[in-house]
């Protein structure tokens, strides 16, 4: 009886950690995509700290715009007119979205060279697809993917 408990005990234990290990931290993505993007963009420890307190600034208010479209697209509209409102607010927000990030690209210039810039939002791109094929390989095989180096 006491081997059936321990276990028991032991299964639970492993199955906590290993749901920790999946839960995601915001803060830990923010870590790693902001090393990711120095390292790929090379950018010194001053072009890190003036840039990415303007990212996330950024990143805010693209969420913002991002939980507005998801609001549109949860449910399909009734009637003709119901869609084509919908319609026009989605391409609305398409179009806001890359006036901001206009406008943050400018900002940006001011503190970064182009040639840096131009570096980060590659490796931002690269970085959020790396991060959505891990997720899509976890999802297939049922567990985490190994990390790559």
């Amino acid at each position: 009886m006491k081997k059936l408990i321990l276990v028991v005990v032991s299964l639970l234990v492993m199955t906590a950690v290993n749901a920790q290990e999946r839960k995601f931290s915001p803060e830990k993505f923010d870590a790693e995509m902001e090393e990711y993007i120095s390292q790929k963009a090379h950018l010194d420890q001053q072009e890190a700290a003036k840039l990415f307190p303007m990212f996330k600034e950024m990143h805010k208010k693209q969420r913002s715009i991002f939980q507005r479209m998801r609001s549109l697209g949860h449910t399909k509209p009734a009637d003709e007119a119901g869609c084509a409102e919908a319609i026009k607010e989605m391409d609305k927000c398409n179009l806001e979205l890359k006036q901001l990030e206009q406008n943050y690209h400018q900002k940006m210039l001011q503190v970064v060279p182009a040639s840096k810039l131009y570096d980060v939002i590659k490796a931002e791109t690269h970085f959020y697809r790396k991060k959505m094929k891990g997720m899509q390989n976890r999802h297939a095989n049922g567990k985490p993917k190994d990390k790559h180096p």
